[in-house]
Parts: structure tokens; C-alpha cells; sequence
């Protein structure tokens, strides 16, 4: 048996489809079950919650391997979920890390990576780390200002970087759970494609249909309020501003090939993505 968190995310929605592609037998840990509704419907479903370690019992139940995914930036919930992996006698867990637990000096996003894979390791039990780069879903965060002014803000200006989709990331880690040799392995994830955010956007426009200016954010306060408008604790927000940085120096862009060599095939592209979702980007139409 094999038990997904945060199934109803971006990454964790394509990988239960993975799995069900696969046959395997497979168990969704929900907080809310309405939320699940799109998910296949072979995949069981049990409620419970990382923040809640009382409700982690019945959904380890009868469980070998375990894709974990904790987000925030604390580690209590990947040491509720280690405790109850370890209780259950779970044999193999695929981690979602990050590619920051490389930098050196390790940034702050890095840390709190390290800190869970640390963790994960501490416990004996056979683990696979996942650590990808950027995600093609974060232009999401670039939608209400697409609908509501036509532009983007950008933090980065000349920086680049390789952002991979979800749907990859989901693929390697379905093929860590459903195949011998993996464990032990840590796997960088990027795109093969690098750009700057005015090539992304770009991109965008030619998938919606409109233009969008790209304006370049004024401050990091500015660049932290565009990815989270109701504000951010102060230990994330400088850890963004850290991270913007850090892209807006690296005028390379940092990508691997590690996709590519797993999977057989080249990562998806960005102007793929755009196609899928592009009516994310567009205004509601009106009655």
C-alpha cells in the first residue's frame, strides 16, 4: 500500500494519477475529503492531518511506502509523519526536498529542507529525496495581476532559471514507489529549459492571446507582497527575498538532466503547460 500526502496539490493530484495509471494500490491522506472529489476513485481516502499526529493512525494502517510532502517551514509535521511511518513499519519513503539543500552557504529555504530530510534519515528508514527546482505552477501566482492590470512583477530581472512541471516531478516520484533501486537515491529535478521571467511571460501572452507588461519590482518587499498578497511571516519573507536574489544572480540557469534519464523522455515544456492552462491566465467571462 502506498500513501500519498498533500494528494490534492499540484504535485500530489498528478502522482495519485500516476499510481492509479500503474495499478498500484494506493490511500489518499485528506483534511478535507470534498477536496479529493477529482482524484480517481480507487484511490482510497482516509481524513487526517499531518498537525493533527492523533488522526495519522488509521491512514498509515497497512502502508509500506510513503510519499511525504510537509509544507511551512517547521519540521513538526514531518516528525508526526516519521512517528507514524516508523509505528506502521512503512519500508520506503519518497520525500519532496527542495534544490536549495545544495547551495553553499545553504540558504533559509535550503535549511528547513535539510533539517526534514535530516530527519527522515535519523529514523533508518530507506528513503528517496526528491529536491526540484522552481515549479512551472508558481506563474500561477502571476494571475491576479494578469486579470486585473495586464502585467507581472518581476524580482529576478535578468536572473534564469529551468522551472519543470508538476506532472514530472510526479512521474519520478510514482516511479521511485513503484520500482526496486531508488531507495537511497537523491534526485535534483529541473526543467530543460531556462528563462528569465520577461521570456515566461512572454510565453504566457502567446497562450492567452493578450499582452502583459513585465514591470521590475521596486523593492524585495514589493517582490515578496506579488507571490503573497495577505503577507508573510517574517522568517518566510526573508527567506523569499534571500531566494530572489540568489535567481537574480544566477544568469545561467541551473538544470539538470535528471528527468531525461529517468524517465526516458525530455521534461515537458513550459509552452506546453501554458496550453494546458491557459484559461487560468484569462478573466472569468461575464454574463
Amino acid at each position: 500500500m502506498i500513501l500519498v500526502t498533500g494528494a490534492t496539490g499540484n504535485i500530489g493530484r498528478e502522482l495519485v494519477r500516476e499510481l492509479d495509471a500503474k495499478g498500484a494500490k494506493l490511500r489518499v491522506l485528506v483534511r478535507d475529503p470534498a477536496r479529493a472529489a477529482g482524484l480517481p476513485e480507487r484511490a482510497e481516502r482516509v481524513v487526517g492531518d499531518l498537525g493533527e499526529p492523533a488522526t495519522l493512525t488509521p491512514a498509515f494502517a497497512g502502508v509500506d511506502k510513503l510519499f511525504l510532502l510537509t509544507q511551512g517551514i517547521g519540521t513538526d509535521y514531518t516528525v508526526a509523519a516519521l512517528a507514524a511511518a516508523e509505528a506502521a513499519g512503512v519500508s520506503h519513503i519518497v520525500h519532496l526536498s527542495a534544490f536549495n539543500v545544495l547551495g553553499d552557504p545553504m540558504p533559509a529555504m535550503g535549511r528547513w529542507h535539510h533539517e526534514r530530510e535530516e530527519i527522515i534519515r535519523a529514523s533508518g528508514i530507506p528513503a528517496t529525496f526528491l529536491r526540484p527546482g522552481g515549479f512551472m505552477t508558481n506563474a500561477l501566482d502571476w494571475v491576479p495581476t494578469i486579470r486585473e492590470g495586464g502585467f507581472v512583477l518581476d524580482p529576478i530581472g535578468p536572473g534564469r532559471y529551468a522551472p519543470i512541471d508538476p506532472a514530472d516531478i510526479a512521474a519520478v516520484a510514482a516511479l521511485a514507489l513503484t520500482e526496486d533501486g531508488h531507495q537511497g537515491k537523491e534526485y535534483v529535478l529541473t526543467g530543460d529549459e531556462v528563462f528569465t521571467v520577461t521570456e515566461q511571460v512572454r510565453i504566457i501572452a502567446e497562450a492567452i492571446g493578450l499582452d502583459i507588461e513585465v514591470r521590475e519590482a521596486a523593492t524585495p518587499a514589493q517582490a515578496v507582497q506579488s507571490r503573497f498578497p495577505n503577507g508573510a511571516p517574517k522568517a518566510l519573507a526573508d527567506a523569499i527575498t534571500e531566494g530572489f536574489a540568489l535567481m537574480r544572480a544566477d544568469t545561467v540557469g541551473f538544470r539538470t538532466d535528471t528527468v531525461e534519464r529517468l524517465l526516458g523522455r525530455r521534461p515537458r515544456t513550459f509552452a506546453d503547460w501554458c496550453a494546458r492552462n491557459a484559461s487560468a491566465f484569462r478573466r472569468p467571462a461575464t454574463a
